[in-house]
């Protein structure tokens, strides 16, 4: 059985954590319930933070030159104190390996938060990042970043936990500062990274090798920025295809012409939406087993996060910023 790192994560303290929302509520999450044996948690609530109470007046981002962070009903201006809060909690975190949001709100929210005409008119005039959302991914965009709600979906929750427990294995590889540890961390990772971006991995393997003969400081410091953009967006349907096809083509000597015939019209199916993922791989790891394959058994594409936090279900919701 695979060992997992524990990754660390920001999340919003209204989910699951306290009753700090605005009007006194907590939002009950399941991804979030799912997680919390398998993930180190760090829950904070910005308006709260800067002295705002439980329940509270609607806080909002309003237009201008620059946007401003408004409390209407107070006439406060909260837009100082909120950056000064962001600047001074990202400076005092240790390394976390990602943040799960509060969608649309004017601290957290990552992608689709309001914007109002000016304090005292309340027109939309367009969308933005939550203030304390701007600074996370001003200095962490590379981190598994997402917001309530849409781990609903399949594909992004997938992409999400691959992420998230990749980067917690890799923050666990440069504690041990040794070249062995990053090539090993490069090695198990080969499929899954060629599903992401086979040019990419590449560049990635390039690094690992060190034909310059650079310290290891400096191959972390040019592999890690490689890895981050790497699993910036969630693998293709058609990447994973052709990865399904690299993984069988170990077993073409031992394969009869039958096996071959259906599991080409197994990827066919996957192609066509007609069997999820797990179906093909569940295929290729019973062929692992069989033949005894310690290289690909060592493969996280196969498991890339716990088998506790798969789940099917899939709201169809989401797919904008995917």
């Amino acid at each position: 059985m695979r060992h997992f790192p524990t990754p660390k994560v920001v999340v919003s303290r209204c989910l699951e954590f306290a009753e700090v929302r605005y009007n006194g509520a907590v939002i009950p999450d399941k991804a979030v319930q799912r997680m919390q044996s398998h993930v180190e948690f760090i829950p904070v609530c910005p308006e709260v933070e800067i002295g705002l109470g439980v329940p509270r007046e609607v806080i909002r981002i309003v237009d201008g030159e620059e946007e401003q962070l408004v409390q209407p009903k107070t006439g406060e201006n909260l837009t100082d104190t909120m950056r000064e809060f962001s600047k001074g909690f990202l400076d005092h975190l240790d390394d976390v390996d990602g943040f799960l949001l509060k969608n649309r709100s004017p601290t957290c929210g990552m992608h689709d938060v309001k914007v109002y005409h000016s304090e005292g008119n309340s027109q939309v005039v367009g969308k933005t990042s939550g203030f304390f959302a701007q600074e996370i991914l001003h200095r962490h965009g590379g981190l598994a970043i997402e917001e309530e709600g849409r781990l609903k979906n399949f594909t992004l929750r997938h992409h999400f936990l691959t992420k998230l427990f990749t980067l917690a294995d890799f923050r666990e590889v440069k504690k041990e500062e040794g070249m062995k540890g990053l090539q090993q961390f490069h090695a198990r990772n080969k499929y899954l990274f060629m599903a992401y971006h086979p040019g990419t991995l590449k560049k990635l393997g390039q690094t690992v090798a060190n034909h310059d003969h650079l310290d290891y400081e400096h191959v972390i410091e040019n592999y890690e920025p490689l890895l981050h953009e790497l699993l910036e967006r969630p693998a293709k349907p058609s990447a994973h295809v052709n990865v399904c096809q690299h993984i069988a083509g170990y077993f073409k000597k031992e394969l009869s012409k039958e096996e071959k015939e259906n599991f080409q019209s197994l990827l066919e199916q996957y192609k066509e939406e007609k069997v999820p993922l797990s179906a093909v791989l569940s295929v290729l790891n019973c062929w692992v087993a069989r033949f005894q394959s310690e290289y690909l058994r060592q493969q996280t594409y196969f498991e890339p996060y716990p088998l506790e936090l798969v789940e099917i279900s899939d709201s169809g919701k989401g797919r904008a910023y995917s």
